[in-house]
């Protein structure tokens, strides 16, 4: 290495430079690949039950849904997504609230279905985790640390020996 002539510092070292690959095949370069780990959700963000009762629409999605069948059947060549929310969420815009009227009917009932369901949903889930506490506090502490033991050895055969 050749250290650098007429600066302040006296003790610099210049960098080599490392001539560029010449190979006409490799237009890109791709760096070392990652392994991704499975992103833990964060503290307070409780994971989503796939069997929740799913959230009602509200009187735009309504609409939306109602316009879009009458868009497709009046535009046959459009076939982009962007092109139908566009032209719904200006319709949407321009309609007075007479005309939205329906859909936010239909809104509000959809909206009290959904709250009876999630109601009926909470309350057998509250159900099912006090029967669990109620299997769980039934069985010893011994039970439940030796099914904790063979969790743990994942039920090859070799069982946990107590110590006395």
């Amino acid at each position: 290495m050749k250290e650098a002539k007429g600066k302040k510092g006296g003790g610099a070292v210049a960098k080599e430079r490392v001539p560029k690959v010449q190979d006409k095949d490799i237009k890109k370069r791709k760096g070392a690949v990652k392994e991704t780990k499975a992103k833990k959700p964060k503290g307070g963000k409780k994971l989503k039950d796939p069997n929740a009762p799913k959230r009602p629409p509200t009187a735009f999605f309504i609409f939306l849904n109602e316009f879009r069948e009458v868009f497709k059947r009046e535009n046959p060549n459009v076939k982009g997504v962007t092109a139908v929310g566009k032209a719904g969420g200006e319709k949407w815009k321009s309609m007075s609230e007479a005309e939205k009227q329906p859909f936010m009917t239909k809104a509000v009932q959809k909206k009290s279905e959904y709250d009876k369901t999630i109601s009926a949903y909470n309350k057998k889930q509250d159900e099912d985790a006090e029967e669990v506490e109620a299997e769980e506090s039934d069985k010893s502490k011994s039970e439940i640390n030796d099914d904790e033991d063979e969790e743990l050895l994942g039920g090859v055969g070799i069982e946990a020996e107590a110590c006395d």
